[in-house]
């Protein structure tokens, strides 16, 4: 008899001993899934990956009141040869043709008869590996004065980016006292005063870039000291985070 009351005793003794279930599922190691929710796709557990955007629109079909020459689809550029083989359209991004549209608008409404137009848009990269590679008898520290590095991406090559110049109603360009992709010093808006007070830049030339800065950047636009025809719609920085890098011609369809 007393043998089996310590048999029971010693029963006890052990469950009382026993640690409680912890509540709520505290337990650090093992948390409950709302505590740590299922990856979504993204770099990081519980972190969604961020889809980029590529909606590229053609810029001659999406508002006919700006003109498009697209300059590297024939052999009439700086590299005397033709470097888009399949694209006739110049294209941006979608939200970067409706800044160009307001840019536009603007000018109808400050020099009516005016039209912008476009030399070029978005670019493949494989065309920009193409023009960097071709231009390598010139100091890097110099190339990148007209070409970006394909390293780097352009903003071309994301849509975000355009080269373009005034022209009337029957597509003449303004005069501009330097022409698209001219690499000299006279093509830098940098170099304009200088050059102005030289004489080799007139003040109806002067007055041109002027007005083609200007409605570019109401639009939201901003330029570059090297190009005067040169515009960016966003920072390399905000168009890599948002948007695709534009690879090839084929990734129009893609």
């Amino acid at each position: 008899m007393d043998k089996t009351w310590c048999i029971i005793a010693l029963f006890a003794l052990f469950v009382n001993c026993t640690p409680p279930s912890p509540k709520g599922n505290s337990d650090t190691k093992n948390p409950s899934s709302v505590e740590n929710p299922a990856s979504k796709g993204g770099d990081c557990i519980g972190v969604p990956t961020i889809k980029k955007e590529r909606d590229l629109v053609s810029i001659n079909q999406n508002y006919p009141e700006i003109f498009v020459s697209l300059a590297y689809a024939s052999s009439e550029n700086f590299m005397h040869e033709v470097l888009y083989l399949k694209w006739e359209e110049a294209y941006l991004q979608k939200p970067v043709a409706l800044m160009l549209n307001k840019a536009q608008d603007r000018l109808a409404i400050l020099k009516p008869g005016l039209h912008l137009l476009v030399y070029d848009a978005a670019r493949p990269l494989s065309v920009q590996r193409y023009m960097w590679n071709a231009l390598d008898s010139i100091p890097v520290k110099e190339r990148v004065k007209f070409v970006s590095s394909p390293r780097g991406k352009s903003l071309h090559n994301l849509g975000c980016a355009v080269d373009l110049t005034l022209c009337d109603a029957k597509g003449i360009p303004l005069d501009m006292g330097a022409g698209f992709d001219d690499m000299r010093l006279i093509a830098y808006p940098m170099h304009e005063a200088r050059y102005l007070a030289e004489g080799s830049l007139t003040k109806d030339q002067l007055a041109n870039r002027k007005l083609l800065r200007s409605v570019m950047r109401y639009a939201g636009f901003s330029g570059i000291p090297t190009e005067w025809w040169h515009f960016n719609a966003y920072s390399k920085k905000e168009a890599l985070e948002r948007f695709q890098v534009i690879e090839t011609e084929e990734s129009i369809n893609q």
